[in-house]
């Protein structure tokens, strides 16, 4: 088996994983408090059955690319619009989606609708303990946030906006756009250290100009194994044109 061959497709595949996971940190790099996505490369035992050694006694290894999610917090600058919102900590924001499913986002730029729900800037609803946040309306008077997420319009009690956490954050399911979904049985903790700050935006922890570069070099890298593909397989073409012309 031409192990070479395969290590170089590998590592295509690898990289072309990493070129797809940049484009998404760019496109989720004007998101607010969206996660970029980092990746990891290591090499598993392919190719060989298990236990056993090649003629030298080694082991075949392919290249394989792992993504994780960054959680690391952006940076957070003032707006002094009072309906966006920073999480100044490690929680999300509960979202429904239209089909009920519940959802979780960073994303703190909000608004109120005419029926007076308040809403991520796509128009889904944003939970509060009891259920979608409801305001009124028509009440002019001004929208007042706690840091623990108590609401208030006017004086007026409102409820509190739902700030969930989770043990393992990295297992959540990347949905695009900023969301995230959680895994079959997978629940909120049920502490809370988060603190919410009105008035704020927390901007996505991707920088364009890292991102760009990185995709630079996965691009060379990818190039560098497509080059190593075509030389094994010239090599190969040659072997089998040589071993050809032998029996003639």
């Amino acid at each position: 088996m031409n192990v070479s061959l395969y290590q170089a497709a590998a590592a295509m595949n690898a990289t072309a994983r990493w070129q797809e996971m940049i484009s998404d940190n760019l496109a989720d790099s004007s998101v607010p408090g969206a996660r970029k996505q980092d990746i990891s490369f290591s090499a598993i035992e392919a190719g060989l059955p298990s236990g056993q050694l090649g003629l030298n006694g080694e082991r075949f290894v392919m290249p394989a690319a792992r993504p994780a999610i960054n959680f690391t917090q952006g940076e957070i600058n003032p707006t002094g619009v009072s309906t966006d919102f920073a999480i100044d900590g490690p929680g999300f924001f509960q979202v429904q989606m239209p089909d009920g499913q519940l959802t979780y986002t960073r994303d703190g730029e909000l608004h109120v609708n005419a029926k007076g729900d308040l809403t991520t800037k796509r128009g889904y609803p944003i939970m509060g303990d009891s259920g979608p946040v409801q305001l009124d309306p028509n009440n002019p008077a001004p929208i007042t946030v706690s840091s623990t997420g108590q609401i208030s319009q006017g004086g007026e009690s409102k409820g509190r906006i739902k700030v969930a956490e989770f043990k393992d954050p990295h297992s959540l399911i990347v949905l695009g756009n900023g969301y995230y979904a959680a895994k079959p049985g997978q629940k909120p903790d049920d502490t809370q250290t988060s603190m919410l700050r009105q008035g704020y935006i927390e901007a996505a922890n991707s920088s364009p100009t890292m991102e760009m570069s990185s995709m630079i070099t996965a691009m060379r890298m990818f190039e560098s194994n497509q080059k190593v593909l075509q030389m094994q397989d010239d090599r190969m073409g040659r072997v089998i044109t040589d071993l050809g012309g032998t029996g003639s």
